[in-house]
């Protein structure tokens, strides 16, 4: 039987039996996890609970193993968020994004201000132990890594440990529960926020608008289609065209207009007022009830050398009497203009004769089964360029880190992959599989790590404080950043919810976020804010030891 004390019962680092913990740790805080308390569930977050507990208990993992796992489980994790919300990254910079990193910095110096008002006003705790205190409150782990670098003390290092582990699982909770603070100050229904949010999407300037119009305007008679462009210039498609005698025709770039034409056009909605200004009156039509060998399809992008290829270079008019009107990523529908560069998993929807868009299909792919095979060499090549990034020093003797780096090259790639020949496109279930992989390995070793030390630190007159601190450290500043981002500045809840996750670093909080909303919008936010956030807090932990040690 001394197979079953060397694998289930604690003090052995085997590999069999680190599986075993692991495996067990995982499953139980999923299972948890799914568990609603006051209507509330905290999803993975509760892995990272188990493992303290089995921590306390004595069950441990070899040092270097464990390191690994939570290293590597966090790049796992970070680097499919960077994936997810890159195409979005940009854009959403453009609207919002210097507001959420102007409070996300905002919460960083509360952060800083907190700290040094404990350190000044208590007198008998170190900085050390309180920049551990601050790194864990704010479920950071690379600024307690750059702190313990810059001191040479090993106990001035343990302590800095000891504070982390103690402030961190609160810190956890305390984004939560600022979440919750914010939400009933305000008194948010999350449902409205994320159909606002869903609103917004839907009647985006940038979306595809398709409105029928009525030529009855004398100036364009006889004009053709690129001139009409040329009078309205802006980004429209005239996806049919119906002659006065009920003929329906696919347009090309020299067909005329004559008064009383009937034109479906795909454009964007802020275009709507000057087409109608030129063209003629917006009209009701229900152009599938007209009978036309003219029809509508979506062809899938799957052929790899079309990736990063523009609209234009297909030369849909020309080779195969086709129009393109809009463009599917993601979810997300795109204005098919000729600029537009398609990307693996498009969906390419074009009108025309159903023998010609057969043609263009088996040109471009349209095959689901390929999309079915994971781009491996993208994933390792941009976990590879990530730490190498988060390896450099970026000034000042700083680092991103092995969480800062796989971000934004991940972020990167998912713009500008297609310019290096990589494709990006992951199933939605392959992504979330290799996410939430990634979250649960990291919080099954930072909670079986923390474990052993946890309740002696925690249970004492000191760790109490410490826990104290932590806790204030953590809702304190996210409070006033919330209320400043919902009563000043009207932000969406679901955004503020990712402003807190990424202004902490805190991919828990992000799951939490994401699980609860069913929604992107958390983590496009997180992903705004994250880059630069990272970078700061690891500053700010450096400076403090520099400046009061």
């Amino acid at each position: 039987m001394d197979w079953i004390q060397n694998l289930l019962f604690p003090g052995n680092t085997g590999l069999a039996s680190t599986l075993v913990l692991y495996s067990f740790v995982i499953a139980l805080g999923v299972y948890l996890g799914k568990l609603k308390m006051g209507g509330v569930s905290l999803g993975v977050t509760f892995v990272l609970f188990v493992g303290i507990i089995m921590g306390h208990f004595g069950y441990m993992v070899d040092g270097e193993v464990l390191h690994f796992v939570r290293e590597f489980g966090l790049i796992l994790f970070i680097f499919s968020i960077g994936l997810q919300v890159g195409p979005g990254f940009f854009s959403s910079f453009k609207k919002g994004g210097m507001r959420l990193n102007g409070l996300a910095v905002l919460g960083i110096l509360l952060n800083v201000a907190i700290v040094l008002a404990i350190y000044f006003i208590d007198g008998n705790t170190s900085i050390s132990a309180l920049v551990g205190v601050m790194s864990g409150a704010v479920t950071n782990t690379p600024g307690l890594a750059a702190a313990q670098q810059t001191v040479e003390d090993v106990a001035a290092s343990n302590t800095m440990a000891m504070g982390y582990a103690a402030a961190y699982p609160l810190g956890v909770v305390g984004i939560i529960l600022a979440m919750f603070i914010i939400k009933w100050i305000f008194r948010i229904k999350v449902d409205k926020e994320v159909k606002e949010i869903e609103d917004e999407a839907e009647n985006s300037l940038l979306k595809p608008h398709v409105v029928t119009f009525e030529a009855a305007n004398q100036l364009i008679e006889g004009k053709n289609l690129q001139e009409l462009h040329d009078v309205i210039n802006c980004n429209f498609v005239v996806s049919r065209l119906m002659r006065a005698d009920g003929t329906i025709v696919i347009p090309k770039s020299e067909t005329e207009i004559h008064l009383g034409d009937k034109l479906l056009v795909v454009m964007s909605a802020q275009d709507e007022d000057r087409l109608k200004a030129v063209v003629g009156p917006e009209i009701e039509m229900d152009w599938k009830a007209m009978p036309s060998p003219v029809v509508s399809r979506r062809i899938l992008i799957t052929k790899g050398n079309y990736n990063g290829a523009t609209i234009g270079s297909l030369r849909l008019r020309m080779g195969y009497k086709l129009n393109a009107t809009r463009v599917n990523r993601a979810g997300v529908d795109l204005l098919a203009s000729p600029g537009l560069r398609l990307q693996i998993g498009d969906r390419l929807t074009v009108v025309g004769n159903e023998e010609d868009i057969n043609r263009l299909a088996t040109k471009l792919g349209n095959s689901m089964k390929r999309l079915n095979e994971p781009n491996l060499i993208t994933i390792f090549v941009g976990i590879l360029l990530g730490i190498v990034l988060g390896s450099l020093n970026v000034g000042f003797g700083m680092k991103l880190g092995l969480a800062g780096g796989p971000l934004v090259v991940a972020i990167l790639l998912s713009r500008f992959g297609y310019k290096f020949k990589l494709i990006t496109y992951t199933s939605s279930s392959a992504s979330l599989l290799m996410r939430e992989l990634g979250i649960c390995l990291f919080l099954a070793s930072v909670g079986i790590s923390s474990g052993k030390d946890f309740a002696a630190t925690v249970f004492n007159t000191t760790g109490m404080w410490w826990v104290v601190w932590g806790f204030m450290i953590t809702v304190l500043p996210l409070i006033v950043v919330g209320c400043i981002a919902r009563g000043c500045y009207k932000i969406n809840f679901l955004t503020i919810m990712g402003l807190m996750s990424g202004g902490c670093t805190d991919p828990p909080a992000l799951a939490y976020a994401n699980n609860s909303t069913g929604n992107d919008a958390p983590a496009v936010a997180y992903s705004t804010v994250y880059p630069l956030t990272m970078f700061l807090r690891v500053v700010a932990a450096q400076v403090l030891i520099l400046m009061f040690m």
